[in-house]
């Protein structure tokens, strides 16, 4: 059983760290994705890292830590995902660490898959698969169509790849221990964006992150427009702390949400003073609109009834990263309010 990866001198084993909080009703799915892998049971392990769940979470996983023998329930008296992250790297004692989330689930060669590819070459520091985004609302599909298209999330290629490349970050990312070991863990002090920022790091090391489709994970979205602006607002405001810690961006596309919002802004502005400003200001708002409608028409082909909300949420995923980003500017950089600082780490949890 198991073959390759069973073989004395080269056994490969396996730690799925899953942090959550108040996850009742996503944690029976995404666990029953781990019970049900090809990989042999006897190499991996899952550690659910919960911060303390008020809803039930905790008892599901007790019952599940009751029945498997490779399934554990971790406290994590730190609440926060890096923390839990962290907490789980450090009880684990396996060649790979996976990092998942409990709002999703794998597919049944998910495990087998990382390994594979992660071990192929020793380049290759992370490995991760693109996700395919549901929900079964009509407005939660319009925003899993909407952070499906590359309009609405730019060269984020762990959204929507058909194609195996190297990339700059991958979400549910699959790791050496040994380069974990080597780079560090994940920064604690990050509520939002610790994939983007470890991944920073692996390829500042010297390794490669490869995005495969052969690894493919389900992931739930918000079926909230309020809910979806508060995620990607904080996406834009921790994005700054990362830029911040490392002196640069690592992608283009983290920039262009903050740029669009802030020539909007100036562009109104300085348009009531100068006319030409005015026609380019109107000229951007044009092709933007113009764009939005061509993808929310290409995107809502593939699903009934979703016309309505997508032409909304292509917006709502830009400006609220692009304020984020320009908040974050003024809380990191300009002001460094430690106030600001904690507050948006509250409403991350």
């Amino acid at each position: 059983m198991g073959g390759e990866f069973m073989d004395k001198k080269n056994i490969t084993t396996v730690s799925v760290v899953i942090p959550c909080k108040n996850e009742v009703g996503y944690i029976k799915e995404c666990l029953d994705s781990f019970i049900n892998q090809s990989y042999p049971k006897e190499l991996y392990e899952i550690l659910v890292c919960d911060g303390f769940s008020t809803d039930g979470t905790q008892e599901i996983v007790k019952k599940y830590e009751n029945n498997y023998k490779n399934i554990k329930l971790v406290l994590n008296e730190g609440i926060t995902a890096p923390k839990g992250m962290n907490l789980g790297i450090r009880k684990s004692k396996a060649d790979v660490i996976i990092i998942f989330g409990a709002h999703a689930y794998a597919d049944k060669n998910f495990i087998k898959n990382n390994v594979e590819l992660l071990m192929r070459d020793s380049s290759i520091g992370c490995v991760g698969g693109p996700i395919e985004t549901l929900n079964s609302s009509s407005k939660g599909k319009s925003i899993a169509l909407a952070m499906s298209s590359p309009f609405g999330v730019g060269n984020a290629l762990f959204r929507y790849a058909k194609k195996e490349t190297f990339v700059d970050t991958v979400a549910f990312g699959a790791y050496r221990r040994s380069v974990l070991d080597k780079i560090g863990y994940f920064d604690e002090e990050l509520v939002r964006n610790q994939d983007d920022e470890i991944n920073y790091r692996v390829v500042k090391s010297g390794y490669k992150i490869l995005l495969s489709p052969n690894i493919k994970s389900y992931y739930y979205s918000r079926d909230s427009l309020k809910k979806l602006w508060r995620q990607y607002y904080q996406y834009g405001f921790w994005k700054v702390k990362v830029m911040q810690k490392h002196g640069k961006t690592a992608s283009i596309r983290h920039l262009v949400p903050m740029a669009f919002v802030l020539t909007n802004i100036l562009g109104l502005l300085l348009g009531l003073f100068f006319k030409p400003i005015l026609i380019l200001w109107g000229i951007e708002v044009l092709t933007y609109v113009l764009g939005d409608l061509i993808f929310s028409l290409k995107v809502s082909k593939k699903e009934k009834g979703v016309l309505k909300y997508i032409p909304i949420i292509f917006p709502i995923l830009h400006i609220s990263y692009g304020i984020g980003f320009l908040q974050g500017l003024l809380v990191f950089y300009i002001f460094k309010s430690k106030k600001s600082i904690e507050n948006n780490k509250k409403i991350s949890r």
